[in-house]
């Protein structure tokens, strides 16, 4: 639980759903760029690179599905559903209608009452 005193955490789920796609791009970059500038160009260095960057923003993905899931009270299909896509080379991208509409369950109420006259 958060204290009373911090404020409240911005969505985690749209953090979750920006860095699975940036993770996607990084996926095709490296299967479809760099694997093949290291087996066609021999160009080694490129897997070294894109795979580098991938692994760390697949580690910053699942963090923040791990966060997404305690903050939002995800049930555990759901975080597995999302585990899943970030697998596969397309998955985050087939999966973005969904997290769009999850993302919009977990969006706080605007208030009318807060709003100018």
């Amino acid at each position: 639980m958060i204290p009373p005193t911090m404020p409240e955490p911005k969505n985690p789920i749209r953090l979750l759903r920006v860095l699975g796609l940036v993770e996607g791009v990084s996926f095709l970059m490296l299967v479809g760029v760099a694997m093949p500038l290291k087996y066609f160009a021999g160009m080694p260095g490129a897997v070294k690179v894109f795979g580098w960057g991938h692994g760390v923003l697949f580690t910053l993905v699942c963090v923040a599905l791990a966060r997404a899931t305690v903050l939002a009270r995800w049930p555990a299909s759901r975080a597995a559903t999302v585990f899943a896509a970030a697998l596969f080379p397309f998955g985050p991208f087939l999966i973005d209608g969904r997290m769009k509409r999850w993302e919009a369950e977990h969006a706080p109420a605007t208030s009318d009452a807060s709003s100018p006259a």
